[in-house]
């Protein structure tokens, strides 16, 4: 089987669900699944985890094929934009940018 694209998994979505009525909607069910993925994640669950994951990936792939986002190229560009930036690390794994005066 051949990999997903955006407009593979929108064409099936769509057949199935039938059409985004509201884009919010993506972005709410996005949040449940964040919550799965969460709940995974402190169970330690890594097949769970990356199932919920991929439920994320899916909604966010929907929500950019609508909007006409090449979401791979979005990735790109905006990590190009992170690596130009200075960064002020939490020390738990994450971190915020600095903002240029």
């Amino acid at each position: 089987m051949a990999s997903e694209t955006q407009k593979t998994i929108m064409d099936w979505a769509e057949q199935t669900f039938g059409p985004v009525s509201d884009q919010t909607t993506l972005v709410k069910r996005a949040q449940i699944e964040m919550e799965e993925l969460l709940e995974a994640t402190a169970a330690a669950d890594t097949d769970e985890m990356g199932k919920e994951a991929a439920d994320v990936l899916i909604l966010l792939m929907r929500l950019s094929e609508i909007n006409n986002i090449d979401l791979g190229a979005a990735v790109d560009a905006k990590m190009q934009e992170n690596r130009s930036r200075r960064w002020q690390p939490a020390g738990d794994g994450t971190g915020t940018h600095l903002k240029t005066a």
